[in-house]
């Protein structure tokens, strides 16, 4: 038996947790929008091809805001190609991931979506192949009240009214060699302060996103944001930061995944206040985690410019899904920070939700710790402080065997705590200075780490109710065995 600590105090809140925190991301890639959320045969579809299968799980995990169209499609794409009739739309090649685009699904046919699944469109503008002036024109078509020949056009394609979208990308990845159009960091960070400049010209309200490193081992990281940021500081709200989590090896690499999210989101806030610094700044920059899960697939497979390929695809182990609540808890932990946050993505590309054509939509294992999420770290998140035995990771050293985050709303505290040790563990929870509580929740996932959910068998792998916690001495007792996640909520004593 191993005994564990947790304690949180009232008095220690990080921040309001922003609801932006649980975002998603839908990109033109692998069967992410065909197939995903639009398939228009499918039985489930309604008047616009959209699979209301897929809209009704949307909606079960509470995203806020879907960042579209890309990713790297976007850097190619010319918003242009897909508004108008379906019909005079052109076929192309998207160079990205080599896939045929038939351009059937595009900028209004996202608005409806985004409508229907109770969710705040997130904006992305192409400044790769892309230019400032085309970025305002799409921020005229979307947002503009006027009438001009671009709103006219919007209200052809049924936009009667403007689609208010308030939080824009400048760009995807523009750091990465393999992105259309890389730009060196300074070229990037002139071309996005002009179209920064451009677009809020149309809409002075927006919220934009710059380019950050698309990830820790690029070897500009990161230096990239330094200079980025040393001519954007003044022009954009957030800077993106972009991260994928894989099995290393071996499983305790795996498991220090959120050590390794934690020191990239620390690493980014600390670019960014040096630069504040150096600007004489009063203006804190917030952190934008618009692409973000774990990913097993060690390649994304061959597309050869088909339509809607099967690639990306992964499926997800109870494994996976545990790791997976560790990376929630981490941006819990820095909600004073991390302001939006996307999963990337919503559906079937490395995803909560998988569908089969014409048939099933199913949750993946990681469906559930991401609702359980939404549904209950709400409302201000509070500092823990854990007390823990260590395991030792080759990639990432040492690191505690539990995590763990708390929030409270509207008087209910709930712990998130994640269990990486095979070992018995005595967990004491101690919330004393948030009043005299009671456990009225105890949701876990447990079991065995390699099952997952299929087609055939989609609910092998869901959350259980458990035993209550019991009290003893004004401290709550969790008593795992295994590596596991578990959701205790308290509510005060009447």
């Amino acid at each position: 038996m191993q005994n564990v600590r947790i304690f949180a105090d009232k008095d220690m809140p990080i921040s309001e947790i922003g609801d932006d925190l649980y975002s998603s991301f839908i990109e033109h890639l692998g069967r992410s929008v065909y197939e995903g959320i639009y398939e228009p045969d499918h039985p489930s579809a309604d008047e616009n091809g959209f699979r209301g299968d897929v809209l009704a799980l949307v909606k079960e995990l509470g995203f806020t805001k879907i960042r579209y169209p890309g990713g790297n499609f976007v850097s190619g794409y010319n918003w242009k190609n897909g508004i108008g009739p379906k019909e005079n739309r052109p076929i192309k090649l998207d160079l990205a991931w080599k896939t045929t685009e038939t351009n059937e699904f595009g900028t209004d046919e996202f608005m409806k979506w985004c409508r229907l699944a109770g969710v705040e469109p997130m904006m992305a503008v192409n400044l790769g192949s892309g230019s400032p002036m085309e970025a305002a024109e799409l921020v005229e078509y979307c947002n503009h009240a006027g009438d001009t020949s671009l709103t006219r056009e919007r209200k052809r394609n049924g936009g009667e009214h403007p689609y208010g979208v308030k939080m824009w990308c400048l760009g995807n990845e523009m750091d990465s060699e393999g992105q259309i159009g890389h730009l060196s960091a300074q070229a990037y960070a002139d071309k996005a302060k002009e179209a920064a400049k451009l677009m809020r010209y149309v809409d002075g309200s927006l919220k934009l996103v710059c380019c950050g490193s698309y990830c820790t081992s690029s070897p500009t990281y990161p230096e990239w944001d330094r200079v980025v940021l040393e001519t954007l500081y003044d022009d954009v709200d957030y800077l993106s930061l972009h991260q994928y989590f894989w099995p290393q090896g071996n499983d305790l690499d795996y498991y220090a995944s959120s050590v390794c999210m934690d020191e990239y989101i620390r690493t980014m806030a600390g670019v960014c206040d040096f630069v504040r610094a150096k600007k004489r700044s009063k203006k804190q920059m917030m952190l934008s985690f618009d692409e973000w899960n774990i990913w097993n697939i060690p390649k994304s497979g061959e597309a050869n410019w088909s339509r809607a390929p099967h690639i990306l695809e992964d499926s997800y182990t109870l494994q996976d899904a545990v790791v997976f609540s560790s990376l929630m808890s981490t941006l819990v932990n820095h909600a004073d920070r991390v302001k939006c946050a996307c999963l990337a993505q919503a559906v079937n590309v490395i995803a909560p939700i998988a569908t089969q054509k014409g048939g099933k939509a199913i949750r993946q294992t990681t469906f559930y710790p991401y609702a359980l999420f939404s549904a209950y770290a709400r409302g201000t998140a509070y500092r823990v402080v854990i007390g823990a035995p260590d395991l030792n990771s080759e990639a990432h050293g040492a690191f505690p065997c539990v995590t763990a985050s708390v929030a409270e709303r509207a008087g209910e505290v709930t712990v998130f705590v994640t269990c990486f040790s095979e070992k018995e563990t005595r967990t004491e929870i101690e919330l004393r200075s948030f009043g005299e509580l009671k456990c009225v929740g105890h949701i876990a996932m447990e079991g065995d780490l390699g099952a997952r959910n299929t087609f055939s068998f989609p609910e092998t792998v869901r959350p259980k109710e458990k035993e209550l916690c019991r009290k003893e001495g004004g401290k709550f007792i969790l008593q795992t065995k295994g590596v596991s996640f578990h959701v205790l909520r308290f509510a005060r004593e009447k």
